[in-house]
């Protein structure tokens, strides 16, 4: 299925601003189910620095990557995973360096190497975990509307973290989109949500009259 989405010129350009910051795009149907998601493949959302010796952030190696386990710094966080040394990419937790594969928990504890270029980028999510998170935030949005003292409250609608901004839109049919980006992504959101919304609706629509038109 595609799904082509036109814009109107004025938002346009807080759209294609927001595009280098939205990391995931979830839908969630009424009953708390994913029926969609995005992640952003964009290369820009790694962290590169060069560090000298001792290492002060602790790596291991968990779901065979060399994993941040400890140590937070620079846009560096948990989970985040060494994806390139040097410049060179990794792959199962090995990489070419010097002229010979090594591994890269090898390369990082040897000071003779130092300085080193390392290159983090953001934990990845499975699609169980993505289930499962859209189901938990459904849960969380229904119980904050029911606690919030505003009358008819309609939930959550912006989540700030230290490191990311989530953004949640419920439409009139009780599908959510969510949007989760950088902290810098804060206008032209609910504007693409809608569009979203309109876009199914038109598909579903289209999708209506065929099914009338073949019987």
């Amino acid at each position: 299925m595609h799904i082509s989405i036109f814009v109107d010129k004025k938002d346009e350009q807080d759209q294609k601003a927001n595009a280098m910051l939205v990391q995931h795009v979830f839908i969630i149907n009424r009953a708390g189910s994913l029926i969609y998601d995005w992640d952003s493949k964009d290369d820009c959302a790694t962290v590169e620095k060069t560090f000298s010796y001792p290492l002060d952030i602790v790596l291991d190696i968990v779901d065979q990557k060399v994993t941040v386990v400890f140590g937070e710094r620079d846009g560096i966080g948990l989970r985040y995973t060494v994806c390139a040394v040097n410049g060179a990419p990794v792959q199962a937790c090995r990489v070419m360096f010097a002229g010979a594969e090594k591994l890269v928990l090898d390369i990082i504890q040897d000071e003779a190497n130092y300085p080193l270029s390392l290159r983090f980028q953001p934990p990845t999510i499975s699609t169980n975990e993505k289930i499962i998170l859209s189901s938990t935030f459904h849960s969380l949005y229904t119980i904050a509307a029911q606690l919030s003292p505003v009358s008819k409250s309609s939930g959550i609608e912006v989540l700030t973290t230290n490191q990311f901004k989530l953004y949640c839109y419920q439409s009139t049919t009780g599908v959510k989109f969510v949007v989760v980006g950088s902290l810098s992504l804060s206008t032209g959101v609910d504007a693409l949500c809608q569009r979203f919304d309109e876009a199914i609706r038109s598909l579903i629509e289209r999708q209506d009259k065929f099914n009338m038109l073949t019987i």
